[in-house]
């Protein structure tokens, strides 16, 4: 089945999350509201979401319940993006501009914190302390993976180990535990609930994995945002590590990093990109995307074969070869 495909077979139920999480984040106070559902008009794939709804097959599937658990997860991912893109000092995202770029960085820092606000608001409906406790403990660990990332811009000498404990903690806990908390607010036995946080993770890992890819080898069409970004912005990613390892080309990619860093971000990387593409990091990288992936789908392998299984196997596989 193809991705599009499953997002229609789930279209009533995804429209029904749509409508809360505009309904969340509208506001008396006019700004805060064009700020809020500015990056919710831009779209997104609503990844998160989706394995709430796939988890929540596992057990007693109650949509009224499972929207709890959908919209705050989504809700804290877009906060996150909105103090990213202040954190990066973002143009674009998704194609379109950002809260910081259209209004200012104060505007968007507060959008933020009300985001992150409203989605603990609706998760409080839920009155399981389970739900809470990992809820809380995800958020602090992206807080954390957040401040590692801004400690490690244009640190080209940071190993491979500290990246991949980053994006664990900024990526891959959030969908980990969207996968988790779908089952555990559907009372799906915790066997099943564990089975699916260790997909979720894996998944979460390969994703953020083939977004550094894609920051690298796609196009603006594609990725929404000028590719490079990330080196722009000082963030030194799992290809560009591997590829600082080739004594070939250490020397030629460092300076081309010291130059990026040296013009606070607004040199070209057409270079520097270049280097990094004929470089053996991305063959590696690509690897180890697939290999994630394969555990992620051996974690399945351990659930009862009911059709969100099999959804859940095509969601991964897509993660693998996405080109956007």
């Amino acid at each position: 089945m193809k991705l599009l495909d499953l997002y229609a077979k789930m279209k009533g139920d995804l429209d029904v999350i749509e409508r809360e999480l505009a309904r969340s984040v509208t506001s008396d106070h006019a700004l805060l509201s064009e700020t809020s559902t500015h990056l919710l008009k831009a779209g997104g794939k609503r990844i998160r979401p989706v394995f709430v709804l796939l988890a929540g097959k596992f057990g007693d599937y109650r949509l009224d319940v499972l929207e709890r658990i959908a919209v705050p997860l989504e809700l804290i991912h877009m906060a996150s993006l909105v103090h990213d893109d202040v954190i990066d000092n973002a143009q674009t995202r998704r194609g379109q501009l950002t809260v910081k770029s259209k209004w200012d960085n104060r505007i968007a820092m507060y959008t933020g914190d009300y985001i992150y606000g409203k989605a603990l608001t609706v998760a409080t409906e839920l009155r399981n302390p389970l739900v809470h406790q990992i809820l809380s403990k995800a958020m602090v660990q992206m807080c954390v993976g957040e401040m590692e990332q801004i400690r490690d811009f244009f640190n080209t000498e940071q190993s491979i180990r500290n990246y991949l404990r980053r994006i664990r903690r900024k990526t891959a806990l959030l969908i980990a535990i969207s996968c988790q908390l779908g089952a555990v607010a559907s009372d799906a036995n915790r066997t099943i609930a564990n089975q699916l946080y260790r997909f979720g993770y894996n998944v979460g890992m390969a994703y953020q994995i083939g977004d550094d890819l894609l920051d690298l080898l796609g196009t603006e069409k594609q990725i929404g945002k000028p590719p490079g970004s990330d080196i722009r912005q000082g963030n030194i990613t799992l290809p560009v590590l591997l590829a600082l390892q080739e004594p070939a080309l250490r020397d030629g990619l460092l300076n081309e990093i010291n130059k990026i860093r040296e013009s606070d971000g607004a040199g070209e990387t057409n270079t520097v990109l270049n280097i990094i593409r004929k470089s053996g990091g991305i063959a590696i990288a690509e690897d180890l995307v697939s290999r994630y992936i394969a555990k992620a789908i051996a974690a399945l392998n351990q659930l009862p074969n009911i059709p969100a299984k099999k959804s859940l196997t095509d969601i991964a596989r897509f993660v693998s070869k996405r080109s956007y």
